[in-house]
């Protein structure tokens, strides 16, 4: 497999004197093209510190990242925007939808700052048929479930055929089974190219990518990288 993502030496470091928290040390990551990949640890571990960079939603202190040999912390503004809106789709634990929007109009949203076609209602209309919501185009996004609004959200992140998924925690607010099925339809939408990036302290998420052949389970603990697991996986069977 191709090497997509690589990071080189990347710590963040926030505050100043005593006050420094090392949220990143010296972290070193090689991500290939095409697989599933979950980062799991406790709640301050660098988690979604780590999901932001590889986002560019955040920069390192110091270190590189690389995404297709090219360090992005180098790139002007612009074409990180451009990096974040045509490589890079985001799914967040509380979803984060619009609650005056219907469903497609959500799943549109990304595209607002550019201007909405026909051609991209058609896009979305197919996207929601792929998450199982094609009949839900027009409802409210007050009347949905949790599984749904997560699957109005995946749908939302797919909009732009990113070839980067970052999801942080997107089975926190639903319940097992649910939380399964968002999982499940995760994986099914990364065995078609996509790099697929799950942030997660829940094992049973961890339990699924570790049985896929693309699958890849790393764990970070105070700001540092391993690939052994200290976890019990078998939380969730077939």
């Amino acid at each position: 497999m191709i090497s997509f993502i690589e990071l080189k030496n990347v710590s963040k470091i926030y505050g100043e004197d005593r006050t420094i928290i090392k949220a990143l040390d010296q972290i070193n990551l090689t991500i290939e093209e095409g697989k599933i990949l979950t980062i799991m640890g406790p709640s301050g571990s660098g988690k979604s510190t780590l999901l932001n960079i590889l986002g560019a939603m955040d920069s390192p202190t110091s270190g590189e990242v690389l995404v297709n040999e090219i360090e992005i912390g180098e790139l002007p503004e612009r074409k990180l925007s451009n990096y974040r809106k045509n490589q890079v789709g985001f799914i967040f634990q509380n979803f984060y939808l619009l609650p005056n929007l219907n469903v497609i109009e959500n799943v549109l949203v990304p595209l607002v700052p550019y201007g909405i076609k026909e051609k991209d209602r058609k896009v979305a209309q197919e996207i929601l048929e792929i998450v199982g919501l094609g009949d839900r185009a027009k409802s409210r996004v007050s009347k949905l479930s949790g599984g749904e609004s997560q699957r109005v959200a995946i749908a939302r992140a797919l909009i732009n055929s990113p070839k980067l998924i970052l999801a942080d925690e997107p089975t926190g607010n639903l319940d097992t089974e649910t939380g399964k099925s968002i999982i499940e339809t995760l994986i099914k939408l990364a065995e078609k190219g996509t790099t697929l990036i799950i942030v997660t302290h829940d094992p049973r998420v961890v339990s699924l990518i570790k049985k896929h052949p693309l699958g890849r389970n790393i764990w970070i603990k105070d700001g540092q990288l391993s690939e052994q697991a200290t976890y019990d996986l078998d939380c969730w069977e077939d």
